[in-house]
């Protein structure tokens, strides 16, 4: 399985991986999604941006583990740009998901900014 960012975003889209017609919009939507994951305090601080199939997850998530919903979060968001459902039902369904991963990455993000301290022992009156 590769780890590319395009090659993964295409299958999770149900697009071929030799078909290219559609890779530079998939692109722009993918460098959408990372502004917005840039803005929401994930990524490197200078923003990420693909420009074909080279780039890896590892490259914008830094190996963490944590992220791992990152990759959900991008089929949503880009799924909505690039093929939205016709369903006002499932487009509401794959906006929920896509706001409840924001959530959690948040989440994830405000841990590891602001850890929680150790609690110290309260110390006994003599």
């Amino acid at each position: 399985m590769t780890d590319s960012i395009l090659i993964n975003t295409k299958k999770t889209l149900g697009i071929d991986v030799l078909y290219t017609a559609f890779d530079v919009d998939i692109i722009l939507h993918i460098n959408s999604v990372f502004s917005t994951l840039n803005q929401l305090g994930l990524g490197p601080i200078e923003g990420f941006s693909i420009t074909g199939n080279t780039e890896i997850w590892a490259a914008f998530t830094g190996g963490d583990m944590n992220l791992n919903a990152v990759k959900s979060y991008m089929y949503l968001r880009v799924r909505l740009l690039f093929d939205p459902p016709s369903t006002s039902y499932l487009i509401t369904s794959l906006e929920e998901q896509a706001r409840e991963l924001e959530w959690r990455l948040n989440v994830v993000r405000e841990f590891e900014t602001y850890p929680i301290p150790p609690v110290e022992p309260i110390e006994e009156a003599v």
